[in-house]
């Protein structure tokens, strides 16, 4: 006997996924505008200093947020029994940030896009070894054609055009991604509130890129302190997008939206740079997000 079909969803359900989809696909756009501005600084001030105000610039607007949304205001947003796990926190996601901002210099932007999507790969690998979980056979053939996307787009024994340097640094800040949710996913399994993740991360960050940038201080211009501006607030603007996306509706809804960052740094590159994706790119970049699709499938199969 067949199991009855689930109820079709209200029109409010309706709408609120419609929301969080166009909420999750603004986010991608504005993360992308976020890097096309880091890409646009060419690398001329150090990538401490990009840090710092990428950072630096969220911090007020997290405030405010983190006082008004708290149970007892900042200072009980602030209260922690985890100070090790956000170090791990910090650190991975210092990774992160450093490896893609090095990348998006020297690097198409799409490419670096796809690059990150990496994450979940590694994240499944870190499961295992951190979390003691269990991965099938499935999704190890999934993992391992994910990293085969990465080779497609190097193009092995062709001669290909990509910075390797740079792709090694995206691909460890990709680990670092995934070091940083398992530390996270700890954090939340044991009840730290999301506001209060997120809060020291940027005041960890802030810190250590700022210590990070005085021996190598830049003064920047005019004009890269505009670029440096829309990398800050534009950054928050995502965040709250993404934040809204998943508090309208369910993770099955909303992540695989996040995979429209590639056509929104494809477009950037190709119109700002003429970064246009070749054929190998395309292949790497179908492989690289069907795997990290597939990931996210056999997760939310195994709830």
């Amino acid at each position: 006997m067949s199991s009855p079909s689930p109820p079709a969803p209200s029109r409010g359900q309706r709408a609120a996924r419609a929301r969080a989809i166009a909420c999750v696909t603004g986010s991608a756009g504005f993360f992308a505008v976020a890097a096309a501005a880091v890409k646009a600084l060419q690398g001329a001030l150090p990538l401490s200093e990009v840090v710092l105000f990428r950072n630096l610039l969220a911090l007020p607007a997290m405030l405010v947020l983190a006082h008004w949304t708290t149970a007892g205001g900042l200072r009980a947003a602030l209260r922690t029994r985890y100070p090790a796990r956000h170090a791990e926190r910090l650190i991975g996601g210092l990774m992160g940030m450093y490896g893609s901002f090095y990348g998006y210099v020297h690097l198409p932007l799409a490419t670096v896009t796809a690059l990150n999507f990496t994450m979940p790969l590694f994240l499944t690998a870190l499961s295992v070894m951190l979390l003691r979980e269990t991965v099938g056979w499935r999704r190890l053939v999934v993992v391992l054609a994910g990293f085969g996307g990465v080779l497609i787009m190097l193009q092995p024994g062709g001669g290909g055009p990509l910075h390797l340097g740079a792709v090694g640094a995206v691909l460890a800040g990709a680990l670092g991604w995934a070091y940083a949710m398992v530390s996270i996913r700890r954090m939340g399994e044991a009840g730290e509130a999301g506001i209060t993740i997120v809060l020291w991360f940027a005041i960890g960050a802030a810190l250590v890129a700022g210590i990070a940038s005085i021996p190598v201080w830049v003064w920047p211009t005019p004009g890269q302190w505009g670029l440096l501006l829309v990398v800050g607030i534009v950054s928050v603007a995502a965040q709250l997008l993404m934040t809204a996306a998943y508090r309208s509706a369910d993770t099955t809804v909303v992540a695989p939206f996040e995979y429209s960052a590639i056509l929104w740094t494809t477009a950037l590159g190709v119109l700002l740079w003429g970064e246009v994706p070749d054929g190998w790119d395309l292949v790497g970049f179908l492989v690289l997000v069907g795997a990290g699709l597939a990931i996210w499938r056999m997760e939310v199969s195994a709830r």
